[in-house]
């Protein structure tokens, strides 16, 4: 009887110890997870001052660009931005910020985090290929989509994938993803044959019934895009094509072709080689280049070793300037001709021009925030991309919110009350409108701040 008694109690208490340590480690991990979030929130806001703080640092750096004759490029601060800010992070990036800018924090006041830390990563937009282009419903905004999307599928090493079935047991070529791509956004019904360097009218028919005849049908969106993830609903896009084209490396963002969120035009300072050569051969399909593995392999190369040796800083002063380099001139175009790569001839120089631009204005912010117990480690993803079109200067106020909210005489001084009184805060800047409030206040409430408007959040 003392034996099973002590069985008994034995098992009880082993029972009542392993359900309050798994409650002690619910608890430390809920805990550590909410520090951690609110460790990548703050590394996001961080990330948007830093990106609002660049026309003030390009501004400092005109007077030594105008000594080479030019205007003040845009600054890639964003791509130093996990150095830069260091000095707000925990120990391991104070210990960054120190060999980048030779400045000890360790004595700073109100500076780094205490048991929590965060990793950025800041990807302009504008790099990439946006695919929400044709969401705009006009011809030329289609045909400038469907020229980026047939450069980017244009090589002949891709000729295996489109030779095989999709997931759905169908057969989808170049031409048909594309069409797919840009049916699915634009607001029409007529389904869009992607052949933009076509010299023939081209008749347009109904959009076909290919979603509909699925074991799971649904409609065609013919909408923008919300995110990324949305491209496995469009035809042809298998995992094939999205490993090769939407995101070849999930843990380097910055290697993504395309987005859904840019502006429209394709930084070519920021751009990577691979969306870099599909400008070009959306805008010059018979480039050889475009054609020739060879010459695309040291094209790829040449970008790759430019970009290394200039350390980030803006290649091409303009969009002019990118044109004439593909064409052999000017110091760019003449290292690209001594590595072997022929001259470029663009269907229309300013066409071409109108498709890419020197400035990015959307970026994507991916912050991690981590806190480390002992063996255990907590760590929380955040995903926010925030627009700066329209966002005016740091430090001054937006004159055109103000004025739609009501808060701005004349005169140009806030009315009575000021922004407290109005009750409109930067995460929901609606808040403080009336119930009757006009479309002008409303358009005005949603103006950009000097930190931009956060267009898509996600926390994982």
């Amino acid at each position: 009887m003392v034996l099973g008694a002590l069985t008994v109690l034995t098992v009880m208490l082993t029972e009542f110890q392993d359900q309050t340590s798994a409650e002690l480690g619910s608890a430390l991990t809920e805990r550590d997870a909410l520090k951690a979030e609110y460790a990548a929130k703050s590394a996001i806001n961080l990330s948007r001052l830093l990106i609002a703080s660049e026309p003030t640092i390009r501004k400092a750096l005109a007077p030594l660009f105008l000594l080479m004759r030019r205007g003040p490029p845009q600054i890639p601060v964003w791509q130093f931005a996990d150095q830069v800010l260091g000095a707000f992070n925990d120990k391991t990036g104070a210990e960054a910020f120190r060999l980048l800018a030779g400045v000890d924090v360790s004595e700073g006041k109100h500076l780094g985090l205490d048991g929590a830390g965060f990793e950025i990563t800041i990807v302009d937009e504008d790099s990439k290929i946006d695919l929400n282009t044709a969401a705009r419903g006009d011809a030329f905004s289609q045909a400038r989509l469907a020229s980026q999307l047939s450069g980017l599928m244009l090589g002949p090493q891709y000729d295996s994938m489109f030779e095989n079935a999709d997931p759905d047991g169908a057969h989808s070529d170049r031409q048909t993803i594309c069409s797919a791509i840009v049916d699915w956004t634009d607001p029409d019904q007529d389904a869009y044959t992607c052949d933009p360097h076509s010299g023939t009218a081209q008749q347009a028919g109904a959009e076909d019934s290919y979603y509909e005849m699925l074991k799971r049908p649904y409609q065609r969106k013919n909408a923008a895009f919300d995110s990324l993830e949305e491209l496995r609903l469009v035809r042809g896009v298998g995992d094939d094509f999205w490993s090769t084209f939407i995101q070849p490396d999930p843990s380097n963002p910055d290697k993504r072709t395309v987005t859904v969120w840019g502006q429209g035009k394709v930084n070519v300072n920021t751009a990577n080689a691979q969306t870099l050569l599909a400008v070009i051969c959306g805008n010059a399909p018979a480039a050889p280049l475009c054609n020739d593995p060879l010459q695309a392999s040291s094209f790829l190369s040449a970008v790759t070793m430019l970009r290394g040796f200039t350390m980030g800083a803006p290649l091409f002063s303009s969009t002019r300037g990118f044109v004439n380099t593909m064409k052999g001139t000017g110091p760019i175009g003449t290292v690209m001709a001594a590595v072997g790569l022929q001259p470029v001839v663009f269907l229309s120089d300013s066409e071409t021009m109108k498709a890419i631009t020197t400035e990015s204005r959307v970026f994507s912010i991916y912050a991690t925030g981590y806190v480390k117990a002992g063996k255990r480690e907590t760590r929380v993803k955040v995903h926010a991309v925030v627009d700066f079109r329209g966002a005016p200067p740091p430090g001054m106020p937006n004159l055109g919110q103000l004025s739609s909210l009501g808060l701005l005489g004349s005169d140009g001084a806030t009315g009575p009350g000021g922004l407290g009184q109005s009750g409109a805060t930067e995460a929901n800047p609606l808040a403080g409108l009336p119930a009757d409030a006009s479309s002008s206040a409303i358009v005005g409430a949603l103006r950009p701040s000097a930190a931009g408007n956060i267009i898509y959040y996600r926390i994982n």
